[in-house]
């Protein structure tokens, strides 16, 4: 089984904003919502118009997002391609 190799880098962050940081800039909606593991950045996801949470990654190299989602709690790794959950 593939594993994470980025697990190192999580960080004990908390949401930055109440939604996607970018969209509520320039008044845009978003689909769900994802936070960059390591700084705490709320990005929308890929099935919305911005994909704030993947440019983030590309601006940044931050390797880890999770799901903010109610009922939701898994990981994804950029660099990896790898989708995982936390115990």
């Amino acid at each position: 089984m593939a594993t994470c190799n980025h697990l190192n880098q999580i960080k004990p962050v908390h949401p930055n904003t109440k939604g996607c940081e970018e969209c509520l800039k320039i008044g845009q909606s978003w689909v769900h919502l994802r936070m960059c593991m390591e700084c705490g950045h709320v990005g929308c996801c890929d099935s919305s118009i911005g994909k704030h949470a993947t440019k983030h990654f590309h601006a940044t190299k931050h390797p880890i997002i999770r799901s903010i989602e109610p009922g939701e709690s898994w990981y994804w790794c950029y660099v990896d391609e790898l989708m995982f959950e936390l115990d």
